[in-house]
């Protein structure tokens, strides 16, 4: 049988399994970061497609630079294993290759890393189960890429059939004593090796004593010298001695040990079998020659079917092991910020135990354990959050299960799915946060995790698998970054799913005493607002929410009214200004006075509320206009009765103050409740005494007389009614903080308030504060100055480290409008600012075509580009052929490529012929100072390039 060498042809460029469930892995996070508009999520997606992409053109690289053989074994013994041996090469860098044999329904893999400009022989221990040939199906060599998602595959060319011989019987006994007729000057002899009788042809297998090396020298053709013996001496092996033996391979078998045996002697020996006779010889050749015989003597065993066995697991190594737990460990770090104590502590316990298991011998978690450990995950969550299905306990559920998984760890492909999980939860945490903290962590979290890939594959940078994995990132980056920008951004979710577990903070749909006073000493963001345009006063910024108008005497809730809806008439300039709002999963977006211009998916209510259908789930941009207005001038007279009603019995001194009032002026009403109010003594604070659940109007007005703005407002709202007028509560928030690095308002839930809407006839609904006429600060100075200096002007000056936290939320604010809260919108401004037009536009369309194919070029030109060999010396030679456009086919040696060079071009055959004999010199030369190396790059370059054609 033959060598067998890859031939020069095109390979086939395919994605393995591993790149395919990373393909998938890519679309099922597309699909979640387009429901939930995780715009970091687009960004870390299209990096790992982007990273798919140039592990394609690095496979397809690789795949032109591989060579490979397959050498058969000298002979295969039926029950034994056929060790055919492949020897593989690279023309090029260094690439972890796959080497694949299948034969009689088996496969037999090998994977080995190339080194640079090298080559690695390795065996492939084929099952020869039977006698006979063994017919090998097919032979291919695949080269990977460094994460091993795609290999370019070459198949070997159709071997010929190895001929299996058969196994010998154990303990035979020997044959009968027989011999063969034959002549030899005058007397009976016959072949064997006791005296000379000529020379013949050489024949492979035969034995090197026997060839004429003197015969060979002198001639060039090899020659075998034939001996002979007397007839007496010579075996002959006959089918018919095996005639007591009733299966016919057991007499195949005894006759192979027969020939063995006269083998291992030297016996001269014939063979005599059904239809085939041997004449009688001696030597490697005769033997081989009767196993042959014996292999393929008719009829031939049928192969057994082959038995089902269980995928053969690689073993783990524990460095990749370590690596891939510390890289998963560090992926899941931020879960353990937000998801309950023990949840981390479990899992901490799983990585841990499973890393020190690499270090010593200790036993495997029992399965049932860590069906026990889930089992209480899911119990445990449940209880906690109420459900798995939402955005927190679903998280946290699933960073149990990774570590539950790593724990179970036992194979490279269970190694291999740690590390697509990680990735996998790594996007998950931009549920979160999409900050530049969380992008940060993104980034060391998929280099961690695809370097955790390269080290299974074989084909990181020896000792750096980071570096490898950090390339790849940065050749993908131009891709991820068209991607991201150029993608369609739908407007809406594909699917509604409860992301929100707990409550969030903000505005309620009711109100209490003491709510908004909670509320105050939480110093997060609410929302920010960019004005288009001047600043609205401090007076002016009343962002109106919800409005509360049904009372009960210890709540105030929002209420429907229905038709005919309210008048309003707008004044004055109109403001143009973007809200982005935190995540609250309220519906109200907070605007001020009348909103004129809503986005898409919103309205206003007869409240003149600005609500929207899709209430923010993450962080989120909205376009509006608003102008102050005359809000209910013409009101719904079912509205107005039903704001002046008041709980029967409930406080009665109040209700009696109130009733006094009924014979003033509607707005000499307003403002005797508001005289009471500054008159009265009271104090703004945030820790008021607690109010009964009875008459807490009474209690607030004439006793403990502290509050917070929902006191003032819901005991103002409350004599209003009892004076009356048609009165409401108002929550929102008041004020807000000018970021002078972005020139935007900073609004906090420390700015919460509420405040009153009192109707008189002729002006419709009027705002009221009471709050204002207790701390006049509130309005203009904030809510810290308020507390402390009620009837300040102004707020304090800003302090250095104040100045410095708000450049840093400057820097936040554009990280969240163009990184983290690129949307719709958002592309659609930037195309358009950009000259491109709408997406799906002609203008588009060819842009993109454009910047693609741009994109694209570097990992094309890697694909195409020619592998150039790490030895000096063979770089050299290959510039030779590069110079002569005629590249050297796989396994050519450098003089077989010289004659061909030669005629290629013969006006520089002497120059080709004496750059080969140089490179000989230089490839193996012993000197120090690289003379025999510089002198072949001189021959090389005096050779003149062929032109094209």
């Amino acid at each position: 049988m033959s060598q067998l060498s890859s031939p020069s042809s095109s390979f086939a460029l395919r994605p393995t399994r591993l790149g395919l469930v990373f393909l998938g892995l890519i679309l099922i996070t597309l699909v979640g970061c387009i429901n939930y508009a995780l715009s970091l999520g687009y960004a870390v997606t299209f990096l790992l497609g982007g990273i798919w992409v140039v592990t394609a053109a690095q496979a397809n690289r690789a795949g032109r630079a591989v060579s490979a053989t397959l050498d058969p074994p000298p002979e295969a013994v039926a029950g034994a294993e056929a060790a055919f041996t492949g020897r593989v090469t690279s023309a090029g860098p260094a690439f972890p290759v796959i080497v694949r044999v299948r034969a009689e329904g088996q496969t037999v893999t090998a994977a080995l890393q190339v080194p640079t400009g090298g080559s690695v022989t390795l065996p492939l221990p084929v099952s020869a189960r039977v006698r006979g040939p063994l017919h090998l199906a097919g032979a291919e060599v695949a080269a990977l890429d460094p994460l091993g998602l795609w290999e370019a595959r070459r198949s070997l060319p159709a071997p010929e059939a190895l001929t299996v011989f058969p196994a010998s019987e154990v303990d035979a006994p020997p044959p009968l004593p027989r011999t063969v007729s034959g002549a030899g000057e005058g007397l009976r002899r016959t072949r064997g090796d006791e005296d000379f009788s000529g020379l013949r042809a050489y024949v492979p297998g035969d034995s090197p004593r026997q060839v004429s090396w003197r015969h060979a020298a002198r001639t060039g053709q090899l020659l075998t010298r034939e001996t002979d013996a007397p007839a007496g001496t010579v075996l002959a092996l006959d089918w018919a001695d095996t005639a007591d033996l009733r299966e016919y391979e057991a007499r195949v078998s005894r006759l192979a040990a027969w020939v063995g045996a006269a083998r291992r002697l030297g016996t001269p020996f014939a063979l005599i079998l059904p239809g085939v006779t041997l004449s009688a010889a001696a030597g490697e050749g005769q033997a081989r020659a009767a196993l042959a015989a014996l292999a393929l003597q008719p009829p031939l065993p049928a192969p057994p079917a082959p038995e089902k066995k269980s995928r053969p697991t690689q073993p783990l190594s524990a460095g990749p092991l370590r690596f891939t737990l510390f890289a998963l460990a560090v992926a899941l770090g931020p879960a353990a910020l937000r998801q309950p104590i023990w949840v981390t502590l479990i899992v901490a316990a799983l990585l841990g135990y499973t890393a020190v298991r690499t270090l010593r011998r200790l036993p495997a978690i029992p399965t049932l354990l860590l069906g026990l450990l889930a089992g209480v995950g899911i119990v445990g969550l449940n209880a906690g959050y109420g459900t798995l299905v939402g955005r927190d306990a679903g998280t946290a559920f699933l960073v149990l299960l990774v570590a539950l998984k790593a724990a179970e760890t036992r194979a490279v492909r269970d190694a291999r799915l740690l590390a697509l999980l990680g990735l996998f939860v790594t996007l998950t945490h931009f549920f979160f946060s999409q900050g530049p903290l969380a992008a940060a962590h993104a980034v060391l979290s998929v280099l961690l995790l695809l370097a955790a890939l390269g080290v299974w594959t074989g084909g990181g940078e020896a000792g750096h698998p980071l570096r490898t994995s950090a390339r790849l990132a940065l050749q993908a980056a131009p891709l991820a970054a068209l991607l991201f920008v150029l993608f369609p951004r739908p407007n809406g979710p594909l699917w509604q799913l409860p992301i929100q577990d707990r409550a969030q903070t903000g505005l309620a749909d009711q109100v209490t005493a003491g709510d908004y006073a909670n509320l105050a000493q939480n110093s997060s963001v609410a929302f920010r607002a960019d004005f288009t345009g001047r600043l609205p006063k401090p007076n002016e910024r009343y962002w109106r929410g919800p409005v509360y108008e049904g009372y009960d005497g210890v709540r105030w809730t929002q209420v429907r009214v229905g038709s005919p809806s309210p008048t309003a008439d707008p004044f004055g300039p109109s403001l143009s200004y973007t809200l982005t709002l935190e995540p609250s999963g309220k519906p109200w977006l907070l605007a001020l006075d009348l909103p004129t211009a809503v986005p898409p998916n919103a309205f206003v209510t007869n409240a003149f509320q600005a609500v929207t259908s899709r209430p923010a789930t993450s962080r989120t941009r909205y376009n509006l206009q608003s102008r102050a207005a005359r809000l209910g001038v013409q009101e719904n007279t079912q509205r107005l009765q039903f704001d002046i009603q008041l709980p029967r019995g409930e406080s009665p001194r109040a209700l009696a103050l109130a009733q006094a009032w009924r014979s003033l002026q509607p707005a000499a009403r307003v403002e005797a409740g508001l005289r009471l109010l500054r008159a009265g003594n009271f104090r703004y604070t945030l820790s008021p005494p607690a109010l009964p659940e009875r008459n807490r109007i009474d209690a607030f007005l004439f006793g403990t007389r502290q509050g917070f703005c929902e006191h003032f407002a819901s005991a103002f709202t409350f004599l209003m009614r009892a004076a009356g007028l048609p009165a409401r509560m108002v929550g929102g928030y008041l004020g807000g903080e000018v970021n002078p690095d972005g020139g935007y308002l900073i609004v906090r839930q420390q700015d919460a308030h509420t405040w009153t809407e009192v109707w008189l006839p002729g002006q419709g609904w009027v705002r009221v504060d009471p709050t204002a006429e207790v701390a006049p600060a509130r309005v203009n100075a904030g809510l810290g100055t308020a507390l402390t200096q009620p009837r300040a002007a102004a707020p304090p000056p800003t302090t250095p480290l104040r100045r410095a936290a708000l450049r840093f939320d400057a820097l936040q604010t554009r990280w969240n409008t163009w990184v983290a809260g690129y949307d719709g919108s958002q592309q659609r401004a930037l195309l358009t600012r950009a000259g491109i037009g709408q997406v799906g536009g002609t203008t588009y369309l060819t842009v993109a075509a454009v910047l693609l194919a741009l994109a694209l070029l570097p990992a094309f030109a890697l694909a195409r580009l020619r592998p150039r060999p790490a030895d000096p010396a063979s770089r050299a030679l290959d510039d030779l052929t590069r110079r002569l456009r005629l590249p050297r086919e796989p396994g050519e040696t450098p003089s077989t490529y010289a004659a061909r060079a030669a005629l290629h071009a013969p006006e520089q055959a002497e120059a080709v012929l004496e750059a080969v004999r140089v490179y000989h010199e230089a490839r193996y030369a012993e000197d120090g100072d690289g003379k025999a190396l510089r002198e072949l790059q001189g021959v090389v370059r005096r050779i003149r390039p062929k032109a094209k054609g």
